[in-house]
């Protein structure tokens, strides 16, 4: 599904292209732009995809990047496994690995939101593959979040456990044609003008497509059911030695400052852009102010 050019919300798509990327098993739908040796990498969360970059890529573009945007695992028309297995983080720390592999370029910077970012922190500690830069956007290191053990984080998260129950996650999130996916962007948005209709029927469409919406679900059900095993303990990441940016929007319904302070705790060099008035979907909400952000800590693509 193509954005329109006439709508200032979907934005043109300035030079954007769609291609499968095919690594072993594995086939990525990948929104593309810009060229150059040196790979941006963005990885969506949930209930996104790679719609969610689509004011990041010609950005990044711009600045010399060669930027793929794939849709991870069982989203959009990417390869879509079946059971919860399939979506445990080894398993999505290898497609990032191979998507980079694919790429062919000689550096890479991995820029992530959310679920992408669970795996993108994973990805930059264990050094999978070397990495230039890392940008994460409202999500903490994994044992920071792990570490916030407050109620207030406690309460921002029951999500997570009745994402556990099988079946009912999956009904409540595809009634009326999927109106609670919506409902999540509009109301957890301090701009919902950012998220009209035209906006929220993308996500709506991708998670009514058949098997998506359990796909989706199951990162978090194998997040608990099938943790790192072939690259050890999840408490035993070693820290990050990438220079690394963290966004935040500061009106985030789902995760606490606490939590994005707590990740200087897992990282050696990491920076900090908090964005007062932004919530959770920062980079589709507020996408001058995080490309903002973001030149000022990559730069010009390294030539």
């Amino acid at each position: 599904m193509g954005p329109s050019p006439l709508s200032p919300h979907l934005t043109p798509r300035e030079g954007i292209i769609t291609e499968m990327v095919t690594v072993g098993e594995m086939s990525f739908e990948v929104d593309m732009c810009g060229g150059g040796d040196t790979l941006a990498l963005c990885l969506h969360g949930f209930p996104e995809h790679n719609f969610a970059w689509r004011y990041q890529l010609p950005a990044l573009a711009q600045m010399g990047y060669r930027v793929w945007a794939p849709n991870l695992r069982g989203y959009g028309r990417t390869t879509r496994p079946d059971g919860v297995a399939a979506y445990g983080l080894d398993h999505l720390l290898d497609d990032i690995a191979r998507l980079i592999d694919a790429s062919g370029a000689k550096r890479t910077v991995l820029i992530a939101h959310d679920w992408g970012g669970i795996i993108a922190w994973t990805f930059a500690a264990l050094q999978l593959r070397p990495l230039h830069k890392f940008v994460a956007m409202n999500i903490p290191h994994p044992n920071a979040l792990l570490k916030t053990r407050t109620l207030e984080q406690a309460l921002k998260s029951y999500y997570i456990l009745l994402f556990q129950i099988p079946r009912l996650p999956e009904l409540a999130l595809t009634a009326n044609r999927a109106g609670l996916i919506r409902r999540i962007f509009q109301l957890s948005s301090t701009k919902p003008e950012m998220f009209p209709k035209e906006v929220t029927d993308i996500f709506r469409e991708n998670v009514l497509d058949p098997g998506a919406i359990t796909a989706m679900l199951n990162y978090y059900r194998a997040f608990f059911r099938h943790p790192l095993s072939a690259h050890g303990r999840m408490k035993d990441l070693p820290k990050i030695i990438t220079p690394s940016l963290l966004i935040w929007g500061e009106k985030d319904l789902a995760l606490t400052k606490k939590s994005a302070l707590n990740s200087a705790d897992y990282v050696e060099d990491l920076q900090y852009a908090f964005l007062p008035d932004g919530s959770h979907w920062i980079q589709q909400e507020r996408p001058d102010e995080v490309n903002a952000a973001m030149k000022a800590f990559l730069g010009p693509a390294p030539k």
